[in-house]
């Protein structure tokens, strides 16, 4: 789980979801998601300990969690998903805001450079700072920060685990979901 500017004492909820075996997490507080990791945790165990290490008060899911979890599975199952939730944006800075809406729009299954995002929030100069925003992404899927990259169409930095390899994991399973969807609209 990644590190957090914002020491939470409050109460927050979480559910686990499993992919393939490895686990991931959806957090929330009363303000909206606080953070989501994505699936590489070995066993439900690990997931309590971190949780346990970081939150004061962690306790068990509620609505959001659940259905946010079963969105994920459903996501990392190839199911075309939207996320539209209330986030919690309290630690996030003013330019973080305005970079995680613009990569918040992307669409499933397209791309987006930093560059391109930088001039969308009008700061053209950005790029490299929308980069940073990227890496510190509390909320991975939520947040597509997969789906930006490099100006040269290069799959260049991704912090969660796995690394660029699973930036390109993503953006391959999702161009395939995309690819069965309007090959079954053309046989109709």
């Amino acid at each position: 789980m990644r590190k957090n500017c914002l020491t939470i004492t409050e109460e927050v909820h979480f559910s686990r979801y499993c992919v393939e075996g490895s686990y991931g997490v959806v957090v929330s507080t009363a303000h909206g998601l606080f953070e989501t990791t994505l699936p590489a945790a070995a066993s439900p165990d690990e997931i309590l300990a971190a949780l346990h290490k970081r939150y004061t008060r962690p306790h068990g899911d509620n609505d959001l969690t659940r259905d946010v979890a079963e969105r994920l599975f459903r996501y990392f199952s190839g199911e075309l998903v939207d996320f539209q939730y209330p986030m919690d944006q309290r630690r996030f800075t003013p330019f973080q805001q305005l970079v995680y809406q613009a990569v918040h729009a992307i669409g499933y299954g397209s791309v987006k450079s930093y560059g391109e995002i930088a001039r969308e929030i009008q700061r053209p100069r950005a790029a490299r700072g929308v980069g940073a925003a990227m890496a510190q992404n509390p909320l991975p899927i939520i947040i597509p920060c997969h789906r930006v990259i490099g100006s040269s169409g290069a799959m260049t930095g991704y912090s969660a685990p796995g690394g660029v390899g699973r930036k390109e994991m993503l953006l391959r399973m999702e161009a395939t979901v995309l690819r069965k969807k309007l090959e079954a609209l053309a046989e109709k």
